[in-house]
């Protein structure tokens, strides 16, 4: 399971993910949380596994998802979507007996989000290892792990019997981490420290970089994830852009695209999924990078998590129609 790879080409197999599928409702008005009545939209289809693995499909990605949804309108809303585009559901079981996960979304003044959710007494934290899932992980040629889904009772044995299976027979490991100090103690921290000794491509954002090294200072950080046997580590920057780094190729920095923000949600796994399924299918970093500053520029621009996911016909049109910032 320790073995190191470069990201598996598309011929190899499909990319997997696993985790929590949900719909997202979000107020219409401004404020704190959620202790007044007031207009709501939605539902939308979401779940950061969800989004990620709907915009692999999009780009033309072979890819599915082991998840559990609900026996109700809401699973069938996601279940619909996910086929729609591409991806391959039939890893995700529908449980009678539970509701499909939710996550209700306010924005503050400030810009900051306030979510109600429900995923850990929902489907998705019911998820278990079917044969369905069973049988889609052994044909699996990648696995791309959110941290956040360590958090859903259950999923963390399946995540790593999926990145076993796949790692024995030469496939590749993504790894957004998604963490946050709190989290960082005790099972959390173990969990990361597995997950890196594992991954060939890391996504991290911010702050999750030092947590990820465990070291202050990003030129640190980023040589010591290195030594360790990370193939690639392309650092999330929002408004910045976006900077890949490797023994291979170096350090390589895109410049982020000039949006209207009107929804945030979804926007760094788009990003995530499409510089994934770009290298997986031959492109440049250089390439990669640019596109998947697109997909999460242009994820921005619509309202709903999973709304602004991208074909490369529409990436293509939004490179050639936005501009850029200044490169770092």
């Amino acid at each position: 399971m320790n073995s190191r790879h470069t990201l598996a080409p598309e011929s190899f197999g499909p990319t997997i993910t696993i985790g929590e599928i949900l719909v997202e409702i979000m107020a219409t008005t401004v404020g704190d949380g959620f202790r007044e009545a007031q207009s709501l939209i939605g539902p939308f289809p979401s779940g950061a596994p969800a989004i990620f693995i709907d915009q692999v499909a999009r780009l033309g990605g072979a890819c599915g998802i082991v998840s559990a949804v609900g026996d109700d309108d809401f699973g069938r809303l996601n279940v619909e979507r996910l086929e729609r585009d591409g991806v391959d559901v039939s890893a995700i079981a529908v449980l009678p007996d539970m509701p499909t996960g939710s996550a209700f979304v306010r924005y503050r003044p400030d810009g900051a989000r306030d979510f109600v959710f429900n995923i850990a007494k929902s489907a998705s934290g019911c998820t278990t290892m079917t044969e369905a899932a069973r049988v889609l992980i052994a044909r699996a040629g990648h696995v791309h792990v959110m941290g956040s889904a360590f958090a859903i009772p259950g999923i963390a044995p399946i995540l790593l019997d999926a990145v076993s299976i796949v790692k024995a027979r030469g496939g590749s490991v993504s790894f957004d981490p998604n963490i946050r100090k709190e989290l960082m103690g005790g099972e959390g921290k173990r969990q990361l420290e597995d997950m890196l000794a594992v991954t060939d491509l890391l996504l991290p954002s911010g702050e999750e970089l030092s947590l990820a090294a465990g070291i202050d200072g990003e030129a640190g950080a980023i040589d010591s994830l290195l030594s360790r046997g990370i193939s690639e580590i392309v650092l999330k920057r929002g408004r910045e852009g976006s900077s890949h780094y490797s023994r291979t190729h170096g350090a390589l920095h895109a410049p982020a695209f000039t949006v209207e923000e009107i929804d945030p949600t979804g926007a760094g796994d788009c990003f995530g999924a499409t510089y994934l399924t770009c290298r997986r299918k031959g492109h440049s970093p250089e390439q990669a990078l640019r596109y998947a500053n697109a997909a999460g520029a242009r994820n921005v621009t619509k309202q709903g998590p999973m709304e602004g996911t991208s074909s490369f016909f529409e990436l293509d049109h939004f490179i050639a129609t936005t501009r850029s910032e200044v490169s770092l």
